[in-house]
């Protein structure tokens, strides 16, 4: 069994005790251009880098095999071949998918990742504002099921969303699109954000499974992945 999948960023694999935890969520939140999609590969490569297959649901197709290629470098052939997409059309044909996952990941599976898990839900939300309450429930389901098989399949779960504003006190903060249902799930939750430099992302650790001190990093975006970045 593949304990923990590391990112190979050092100060976040620290903080994380070397790396995602099998069994459990973690969910990364931010708005278009941080790097999501990015971190999820690059934990997809490495997971394959150890042997372990990743199941990478594609919602809002955001997956490219040339920036698999980039992480990957010389070993893409041999990564490519553990990394299974899926490419669900709807929010009906993601849950079915999701439904399916202990027939999909029974064997040599190290990682879940769904990518974007709340886009295909918005868009229905958007089209049936009606069924919102409906919608919710179902997105709840999920993300319950996602917990169930990590725990029983003993693997990684990783969950990208998108964000909304909450305006707050006169400020506009940023929370992930179907904020109690994703946060009551998730174990571990990464807010990454940008700055004024395009190629640096925040990153911010809001909660961990045994940690209670948030956790702030700067990451560069190289055409490797991400790395760390000091100002020094």
């Amino acid at each position: 069994m593949l304990h923990r999948i590391p990112t190979y960023i050092k100060r976040l694999d620290e903080i994380l005790g070397g790396g995602l935890t099998s069994g459990e969520i973690s969910l990364v939140y931010g708005e278009a251009e941080t790097a999501k999609t990015t971190l999820a590969m690059q934990c997809a490569v490495n997971c394959a880098r150890r042997g372990y297959k990743t199941l990478f649901i594609d919602c809002d197709g955001t997956f490219s095999t040339k920036r698999l290629s980039q992480i990957a470098s010389e070993d893409f052939e041999k990564i490519s071949e553990l990394v299974i997409l899926a490419r669900p059309k709807d929010f009906k044909e993601q849950a079915a998918l999701i439904d399916q996952l202990n027939n999909y990941v029974a064997k040599g599976f190290g990682l879940i990742v769904v990518d974007t898990l709340t886009f295909l839900y918005r868009i229905e939300v958007s089209e049936k504002p009606e069924k919102t309450f409906m919608l919710n429930r179902e997105l709840n389901r999920q993300m319950a099921w996602l917990a169930q098989v990590a725990k029983t399949q003993k693997l990684a779960v990783l969950v990208m969303s998108q964000v909304r504003n909450v305006f707050e006190e006169g400020c506009v903060e940023v929370e992930p699109v179907a904020t109690r249902v994703l946060k009551f799930w998730a174990d571990t939750i990464i807010f990454m954000k940008p700055t004024e430099n395009p190629q640096i992302v925040s990153l911010t650790i809001t909660k961990k499974s045994k940690t209670t001190q948030p956790f702030s990093c700067q990451l560069q975006i190289c055409k490797n992945g991400l790395c760390d970045y000091s100002l020094d």
